[in-house]
């Protein structure tokens, strides 16, 4: 969309320019939520807030009485200019532009911002990075789930938050603005509102139509300065460079034309830089108080040794160049080769009769460990660590032996417990941690042929970053352990629930049903479980009230496996509940895969057989095939099968697309049992 200006004769006074700008300055703070909801989230907190800033300070002249927006109609020329018609314009324009610095061009690189977005615009900050302040975690969720929303249904969804701003006006202002199908962006809008107030994922005190986020308010900014170590040598690396820049230039300037002695002098493209521990990023104490990136990057260094250059030196090394007699190990898929610039330091200190260095690069998690005696060989564990949060950067195993593993907690813990996953009726117990932050040793978790007891972490961040968040963690051997979550069932005629912390009293009994699974997964990379409670029923001949669960496995590379199980009234606590099917490398179960169906056989404690079969909140019928055939209307269904039936599902969603249901398992003898 191209502004025309004003012919010369329009003749507007300086009255009218000065009523513009005041209408912008009044309108200021909801057009740069606006621009800031808009634009996409990979460009960075840091640089979202300036170029928010950026296009409603550059509105101004687009929307100036001596140009024109097609389809905005004009102020009038004289006298009093029409206010609705300058807000309507300052809309359409910071929508459009938006969007606009949002785009790629085809072929222009993924990983890199818009081309639009590289260059340097007013406002200009330099040695602060500036960012919204941090809400609490229904806030957090709430602008997580925005921000997975196409860039026109963001623009819809703000611009009905603002008053005066009925449906058809949104839609106006949409077209105006370029949006190619404005109706669709408006529907998906409505749909998420909807979604949010139905599902209670709205913040108590707010509303669907008054409700923005800290985490979206880019006028409410806090302020941190940017690396000052790596700043500091970037200016020294960019005054040698000038120095040689000069110093080739002179001995150019002063060498015959021989190409083979010119390129002598210049120095070599190849020479790899050398990581040094002065280097190394080490972030303030208090960062992670005064951020809203709540993980690695807001750890400081902690421990007795962060200034023995001698052990920090052995350790960038080695990460650099292991030798034959390094232990090395990674997760899969994890790269193992050293960071071209120096990490951040984590920790250097003696645990467990180890001397033992954690960085963190920005994506992975290195930890060098050498003996105190010459006894034993080095190592080091490479393992990724990208979009960690407050939970799943809580805490890092620092060493592990017979007496258990220790933990570095995060700063922002505030309470250390242990529990055991096998006893949901008994409390978490204290667990000791060192100024430095390392636990007292925690008993790994045992395989599954030995399940008697689960430990695992029970945390608590501080109130200054969340309130009464509690959370589990439970160590897979891996750097990092696995964040425990859980959804109940669904309330009869309730809307859907949302994903919690499995602290509470129905998700720990959930858990001690699946606690001794958790064994099989070590060293696959996991960085998340959670369990869902898709469905119950009551089983035919007396044979109780069972649950349907569906737990998927998430890892750090993306991909995750679920497991569909059920479980029943006759179970004990902590009885293992029974395998029916799964899947690897699904999206189901998780954020993008909302719908499931599954189907087992069943033995009834009068020893006749069933199929059963349960679908998720959304299904509407179900049909089976196999050695039964038979479709019901509902979410759950038990017929009459021969022993030991074989058994495919399908399900109708009440949007009328079909689902199939997750691969059943071969069923098993046991009687008054789901098919294992």
């Amino acid at each position: 969309m191209r502004l025309r200006p004003f012919p010369p004769s329009a003749g507007h006074s300086r009255a009218a320019v000065l009523e513009a700008e005041s209408t912008l300055i009044g309108q200021y703070g909801d057009l740069v939520r606006l621009a800031h909801v808009v634009l996409p989230a990979s460009l960075g907190r840091h640089r979202r807030v300036l170029l928010a800033h950026s296009v409603v300070q550059r509105v101004l002249p687009a929307a100036h009485p001596g140009r024109v927006v097609p389809g905005v109609p004009l102020p009038r020329r004289e006298g009093r200019q029409d206010r609705a018609a300058l807000r309507r314009s300052y809309l359409v324009t910071v929508v459009r532009d938006a969007l606009a610095l949002g785009r790629r061009p085809a072929l222009w690189p993924a990983r890199l911002a818009p081309p639009r977005t590289l260059l340097p615009r007013l406002p200009l900050v330099l040695g602060l990075r500036l960012f919204p302040g941090s809400g609490s975690p229904e806030e957090l969720r709430f602008a997580q789930a925005l921000s997975e929303l196409p860039a026109p249904a963001r623009a819809a969804f703000m611009l009905r938050l603002l008053p005066g701003m009925a449906d058809e006006s949104v839609a106006d202002v949409l077209t105006a603005a370029g949006v190619a199908d404005p109706v669709a962006a408006l529907r998906a809008a409505e749909a998420f509102s909807a979604e949010q107030a139905d599902g209670g994922r709205v913040p108590q005190g707010f509303v669907p139509r008054g409700f923005v986020p800290q985490e979206f308010d880019a006028c409410a900014l806090r302020a941190s300065p940017t690396d000052l170590l790596r700043r500091r040598r970037r200016v020294r690396l960019g005054a040698a460079a000038a120095l040689a820049v000069l110093v080739v230039g002179a001995v150019l300037t002063d060498t015959p034309s021989d190409s083979a002695s010119r390129h002598s002098a210049l120095p070599s493209a190849t020479t790899r830089s050398v990581l040094r521990p002065a280097d190394l990023t080490r972030a303030p104490a208090d960062l992670w108080d005064n951020t809203s990136r709540v993980d690695f990057t807001a750890w400081p260094p902690r421990g007795s040794r962060v200034r023995d250059e001698n052990l920090l030196a052995r350790a960038l090394s080695t990460w650099t160049r292991p030798g034959p007699g390094t232990r090395l190990s990674a997760t899969r898929a994890t790269p193992t080769a050293a960071p071209p610039d120096a990490p951040q330091l984590l920790y250097a200190g003696d645990v467990g009769g180890l001397a033992v260095v954690l960085f963190h690069d920005g994506g992975r998690l290195a930890r060098y460990t050498e003996p105190l005696s010459a006894d034993e060989p080095r190592s080091l564990t490479v393992a990724r660590a990208d979009d960690a949060d407050v939970t799943t950067a809580a805490a890092v195993a620092l060493t592990s032996d017979s007496a258990g593993v220790r933990y570095l907690i995060a700063p922002w813990v505030a309470e250390t417990e242990t529990r055991d996953l096998l006893r949901p009726d008994v409390l978490g117990r204290a667990l000791g941690v060192s100024r430095e932050g390392v636990t007292q040793p925690v008993r790994p978790l045992p395989a599954p042929d030995g399940c008697t007891s689960v430990p695992v972490l029970q945390l608590r961040s501080s109130e200054r970053i969340a309130e009464h968040h509690a959370f589990l963690l439970a160590g897979l051997d891996g750097l990092s352990p696995v964040h425990l979550t859980y959804t109940p069932l669904p309330g009869r005629g309730a809307p859907s629930r949302e994903p919690r912390e499995a602290t509470g009293p129905a998700a720990l009994s959930a858990w001690s049903h699946h606690a001794c699974s958790l064994g099989a997964l070590r060293g696959g990379g996991v960085s998340a479980v959670h369990a869902w409670d898709f469905a119950e029923q009551d089983l035919p001949d007396g044979g109780g009230h069972a649950v349907w669960t569906c737990a998927r496995t998430s890892t750090w590379r993306g991909p995750g496996d679920v497991t569909v199980t059920l479980r029943s009234s006759a179970d004990g606590p902590g009885a293992p509940a029974r395998t029916l099917s799964g899947e690897r490398s699904t999206a189901l179960c998780g954020r993008f895969g909302r719908h499931v169906a599954a189907a087992t056989g069943w033995r009834s404690p009068k020893n006749k057989w069933y199929v059963l079969a349960a679908g998720s909140r959304a299904v509407t019928a179900l049909t089976i095939g196999g050695s039964v055939s038979a479709r019901e209307p509902g979410r759950t269904l038990a017929v009459p099968a021969p022993p030991h039936p074989r058994v495919t599902v399908r399900a109708t969603l009440s949007t009328g697309a079909d689902l199939p249901g997750v691969a059943p398992s071969a069923p098993g003898p046991s009687s008054g049992g789901a098919a294992h």
